[in-house]
């Protein structure tokens, strides 16, 4: 079983030490905003998760994959507990990328490998489409 440790530093800041041993500060106060928040940290998961599939699905794929960014937006429960209900996923990938390739490696994560998609999908609708971007010279 994995461990994590949350301590609570002042107001609604607390720091927490992740099981890789890695301290990430998180501010729950939106408007002091010293850190992130907890919801917002749900996102970054989201973006990372499939981000890493993503690069790895492709290069066995033998795709060449020059960059790659994943624009996440979300809308939240106006009710508590504000749980996200709705997230949409704008994947930019920039290379020689083959678009069913690209296509099937997108639709494999969120479906099948990602954790954290699967996850907020308890909550949350969540929707996708990519933009294969021209390759910079």
């Amino acid at each position: 079983m994995q461990r994590a440790t949350v301590k609570w530093v002042e107001k609604e800041q607390f720091l927490a030490t992740l099981p890789s041993g890695h301290a990430v500060p998180i501010d729950s106060n939106r408007e002091h905003n010293s850190a992130p928040g907890p919801m917002e940290l749900m996102l970054a998961a989201l973006g990372s998760c499939t981000a890493t599939d993503i690069v790895l699905i492709l290069a066995k794929k033998r795709q060449k994959l020059d960059s790659l960014e994943i624009v996440i937006e979300g809308e939240r429960s106006i009710e508590p507990p504000s749980v996200w209900v709705k997230l949409e996923l704008v994947y930019r990938l920039r290379g020689k990328l083959d678009e069913a390739a690209v296509k099937r490696a997108i639709e494999l994560s969120q479906n099948k490998y990602c954790g954290a998609a699967a996850t907020l999908r308890k909550t949350a609708e969540i929707n996708f489409r990519y933009e294969i971007l021209p390759r910079e010279n």
